[in-house]
């Protein structure tokens, strides 16, 4: 018995999905069913109840997984001592994270860990904040980044920095030649907004019900891309993230106007599932990340 057949029986136990399973592992879903008959076959004994739709482990199944959880956190932890001990920074980083932090924020940061660490390979997809969760809950990833984080047991949070957040027009809106507004003024207003289930999204939605203003949601996109579009084409305002919009001020196709009456950032974070034992690779991205926020910061 392998140590790498404990952890596809605890990706499986934990994503209750074969596909999943085998993405996290790199292998197919055939491999995934021979190696649990194999554990099967090992213990004689039934580890998951095949007959019913729901997946489910069996009570062997449950114990197999308790005690298999805990020889590889105890074996991850070996392996990120002794390369501790080594120096060795090395390996894989698996990220997930929202679209406008991974397409505005990251880039710089994945240059320079790269350039101090090239032996590091950093895989990074883009996704809904939802789905970031769910990617660090169920072992897809090592590290999420997303905003606005949510406190979850399981989870650890590494605050990063507070992003600003400004108002965003068509250069020819009346509103572009201000240096800032209130936000009363913009009541009335046709908004391009995010989908409900964004967190940027609830949030506003929070200020502006706090401060008794009403917007005119014309659109709504789930990622920052589409909502720059709408506003280009003077579809609407919209309030976004300042980093996000660095290339559409310098080519004038967007004004972005300050909202001076209201505190309006949105916090970043990192996230990872708290029975993870973090590589020194991972250490040492995360404190890269939080030294770029506290430089931000002053």
């Amino acid at each position: 018995m392998q140590i790498e057949s404990l952890k596809v029986f605890c990706d499986l136990a934990e994503t209750e999905s074969f596909t999943k399973a085998a993405q996290i592992n790199s292998v197919t879903q055939s491999a995934v069913s021979q190696q649990i008959s194999s554990l099967e076959r090992q213990f004689k004994s039934l580890l998951i109840e095949r007959s019913k739709k729901k997946f489910r482990l069996t009570r062997e199944g449950q114990v197999l997984y308790d005690y298999s959880k805990q020889i590889i956190q105890t074996y991850d932890s070996l392996h990120s001592k002794l390369q501790e001990i080594k120096d060795i920074i090395s390996g894989t980083i698996r990220v997930a994270t929202i679209y406008s932090i991974g397409l505005h924020d990251l880039p710089p940061y994945i240059k320079r860990f790269l350039k101090e660490y090239p032996t590091v390979h950093v895989h990074v997809e883009y996704r809904r904040s939802n789905q970031v969760y769910e990617d660090v809950l169920g072992n897809v990833v090592d590290l999420g980044l997303v905003a606005y984080p949510a406190k979850d047991a399981k989870l650890d949070i590494v605050p990063l920095r507070k992003d600003p957040l400004v108002l965003i027009c068509h250069p020819q809106h009346p509103f572009a030649k201000l240096k800032a507004v209130k936000l009363k003024s913009i009541a009335g207003q046709k908004f391009i907004g995010f989908e409900p289930d964004i967190p940027t999204r609830r949030a506003l939605d929070k200020i502006f019900k706090d401060h008794g203003v009403d917007v005119r949601n014309v659109m709504e996109f789930d990622n920052i891309e589409t909502v720059k579009r709408a506003v280009e084409i003077d579809a609407g305002i919209s309030i976004v993230p300042q980093g996000t919009i660095t290339q559409e001020i310098a080519k004038q196709t967007l004004a972005a106007v300050q909202i001076d009456d209201a505190d309006f950032f949105r916090p970043l974070a990192v996230i990872y599932k708290k029975s993870k034992v973090l590589s020194p690779a991972m250490r040492q991205f995360i404190a890269l990340l939080k030294e770029g926020g506290a430089k931000d910061s002053h």
